[in-house]
């Protein structure tokens, strides 16, 4: 089959690799139709490199249909179109029935100290071939997959692997209320979409970024932009806005970033020179993190208010402001969205006739598989107004 796989840093390439097959009783194997860019696929092609070997397939946010079933699968047969969470759980451990799937003991990764594994995104998290392909081994086949009806668009749909249930935990996070202020940090696909989920919900949204096309873009949902030319100025125009409050909860949608500063860009690049063996434990415990937009949540949340961190952060040096965060009483949630946590509630949505959220047109580009080298360069410097990816194999 074809699939998308990682060849060195900054290098991706479509290869031949060879197909999944049934390796439990309770795998399925997926025929793919469509699958996402991510932008913590970015992190592999850069900041991340250390962990990656030649050869490994990438991507996390797949649609498809049932092409094969193990002897031990009773909810799925050949021909049911589900959608593949990004993080591999079990579904019965103790984590998992606690909603807590991103943390799944069957899957956690102790030899690298992180939690459930995940599709396609390195020896971190499992080594797991991703779904940038043609084809997918899905295990946990009654318990992880999430079958959703038939129909021309996999738009609809697909944003139920990642996009939706991590936007939607990090609203949930923010533990708002009908009327309060949200400042959104960030309006890649994340940040747009968490933006679009709390304007539903009757929330006033800031949105903060760099980039004027994403502005419009989510500002057509509703949401108020802030366009200023320091984080000093988003701070004192919030402040502003908001009778001298600041917003009731901060969204950081921008998370690990090293190719937006030139100092973490040097040293991940650095980094990135070394041998894999010496270049782990750096990466581990470095603090090569552009925390701006973290430091500037904390500024801009009201005293009492929530900090929800939804983009990905990495190294456990990085400098905290922790006399501000604990003079103004700031609550901090995060992590790795608990996917299936959220799906079915996040299903029922999708379900009705409205399309709530836009997801049917919330991707800006759909391109064939072999496009992915191309896309992924292009996704990375923001280019022809590239916002959400979906490959079509």
């Amino acid at each position: 089959m074809r699939a998308v796989t990682w060849q060195g840093k900054g290098r991706m390439s479509v290869e031949d690799v060879p197909d999944p097959r049934i390796e439990q009783p309770d795998d399925i194997v997926v025929r793919v139709t469509s699958s996402g860019l991510c932008g913590s696929d970015l992190h592999l092609y850069d900041p991340l490199a250390p962990f990656m070997e030649a050869g490994d397939v990438v991507g996390h946010e797949p649609i498809g249909f049932v092409e094969d079933v193990g002897a031990g699968v009773g909810s799925l047969r050949p021909g049911d179109r589900v959608v593949v969470p990004f993080n591999v759980s079990c579904g019965r451990c103790w984590m998992c029935a606690r909603g807590l799937q991103s943390q799944c003991e069957t899957t956690q990764n102790l030899e690298q100290g992180t939690g459930a594994s995940l599709f396609g995104y390195s020896k971190l998290y499992g080594h797991v071939p991703g779904a940038q392909a043609e084809y997918l081994r899905v295990p946990f086949a009654d318990t992880l997959p999430i079958k959703v009806p038939d129909g021309p668009l996999d738009d609809r749909f697909i944003f139920l692997s990642d996009v939706l249930p991590t936007a939607w935990q990090a609203v949930e996070y923010a533990a708002l209320h009908a009327d309060d202020v949200l400042l959104v940090l960030g309006a890649g696909p994340i940040g747009d979409m968490c933006a679009r989920i709390a304007l539903m919900r009757g929330i006033r949204v800031f949105v903060v970024d760099p980039v004027l096309e994403r502005l419009q873009r989510v500002s057509a949902y509703g949401a108020e932009i802030l366009v200023t030319d320091s984080e000093a100025d988003t701070v004192a125009m919030l402040l502003e806005l908001t009778s001298g409050r600041g917003a009731d909860a901060v969204i950081d949608a921008v998370g690990m970033e090293a190719h937006g500063s030139p100092v973490t860009e040097a040293v991940t690049k650095l980094v990135g020179m070394l041998p894999g063996g010496v270049a782990e434990p750096i990466i581990r415990t470095a603090g090569v993190d552009r925390l701006a937009a973290l430091h500037l949540a904390i500024s801009a949340v009201r005293r009492g208010g929530t900090v929800s961190v939804v983009g990905v952060y990495g190294g456990p040096m990085d400098p905290m402001p922790l006399m501000e965060m604990f003079d103004k009483q700031v609550q901090l949630r995060m992590g790795q969205a608990n996917v299936r946590r959220w799906s079915d509630d996040i299903l029922a949505l999708l379900l009705e006739p409205t399309d709530h959220l836009g997801v049917e047109s919330f991707a800006t580009h759909h391109l064939p598989l072999e496009d992915a080298p191309v896309a992924y360069r292009d996704f990375r410097d923001k280019k022809d107004g590239m916002v959400k990816v979906l490959f079509r194999p």
